[in-house]
């Protein structure tokens, strides 16, 4: 089957974390993308996942001749993908503006942290640091630990990779219509604000700002805990009839402590109740009670556990190959008229 983005040519210069990323996600929908890295000795090991599909052209940028070559190569492609500190391309004469001069299409993609202006946009960072100065970081893990978010998913994937694909793509749609190329800075501090509007419209008495009084942050019914084999489970029984199943599983549903599922001055303590029922029994036995019901429930697992779960398994999501684990391209393609 033709994959979707068959026929989209890309450059992308070599860097770290969300825009190889970027690369290897256009790659694996159908979009051809030449690798461009620097001149190196042959280098053993196994091969870089993030580089799976792509053709690798090995240029050394400070040369004038190498650059020439990539400005050249520009003519027959769409657009380029960089994650440089904000000027690093301009300052080696590879800019948006040089390119457009090869080919006014040409769709310049740039992922950094801060973004390409502003006054922290040349300072150094991480994934953390960027959610937590856009307000992405403030609701997460609990109110007695300070904020700690999943590494590398909300920033530098969901706020930077992902908002730099969404970008690239539109713009070569935008390009195709005027023939005018576009530059796309795709910061992940925009990106993992942005990603908030939707939390953001939760109103106000639901979603307060002080830490572990939200309904998604603070209650008993919305919350991970230990299991008696030191293993973990998550729950998640916001709706009112989703919380009734969870308290007749628990075997509270006659107990009147629980009657208020919104009230969050009760929080805490029916949180500590909680932590002590769920350690009375292993993560396999909660599974055997609560998994595929309307609990909303699913056990904490390693991406090694993940793999060998049957949902999992039966949506052939995790592959292996040799001691590599690889997860299965998303989202999934099928024609309409497939039964």
């Amino acid at each position: 089957m033709l994959k979707p983005l068959s026929g989209i040519k890309l450059i992308e210069i070599q860097g770290l974390g969300p825009c190889p990323f970027s690369g290897y996600f256009l790659a694996e929908l159908g979009a051809e993308i030449t690798l461009v890295k620097r001149p190196q000795k042959s280098k053993k090991g196994p091969p870089d996942l993030m580089e799976q599909g792509k053709t690798i052209l090995y240029l050394d940028l400070k040369s004038e001749e190498d650059r020439e070559t990539l400005l050249n190569l520009s003519r027959s492609f769409d657009g380029l993908i960089e994650g440089m500190r904000p000027g690093v391309m301009e300052r080696l004469g590879l800019g948006p503006a040089e390119f457009s001069r090869f080919n006014p299409a040409f769709v310049f993609g740039r992922v950094t942290g801060w973004g390409q202006e502003g006054p922290l946009s040349h300072a150094a960072g991480h994934d953390l640091n960027y959610i937590a100065l856009s307000g992405a970081l403030w609701y997460s893990g609990d109110v007695k630990t300070p904020p700690l978010s999943p590494p590398t998913l909300v920033g530098d994937i969901a706020g930077g990779s992902l908002y730099l694909i969404i970008g690239i793509l539109s713009a070569i749609i935008h390009a195709q219509k005027t023939g005018e190329g576009q530059v796309i800075d795709a910061a992940m501090v925009d990106g993992s604000a942005h990603m908030m509007n939707l939390l953001l419209s939760i109103p106000k008495g639901a979603m307060r700002e002080e830490r572990g009084k939200s309904i998604l942050d603070g209650p008993h019914w919305y919350n991970s805990y230990e299991c008696q084999d030191g293993k973990f489970i998550t729950i998640g029984s916001l709706e009112p009839q989703f919380y009734k199943q969870l308290l007749t599983a628990l075997e509270l549903d006659n107990n009147p402590e629980f009657s208020d599922q919104m009230n969050y001055r009760t929080w805490p303590r029916l949180k500590l109740q909680f932590t002590d029922i769920f350690k009375m029994k292993t993560q396999s036995e909660w599974c055997d009670i609560m998994e595929g019901t309307d609990i909303c429930f699913a056990p904490i697992l390693s991406p090694q556990d993940a793999a060998q779960h049957e949902h999992i398994k039966f949506r052939n999501i995790y592959s292996k190959k040799g001691e590599q684990l690889k997860a299965a391209s998303a989202p999934r393609f099928k024609p309409i008229s497939a039964p």
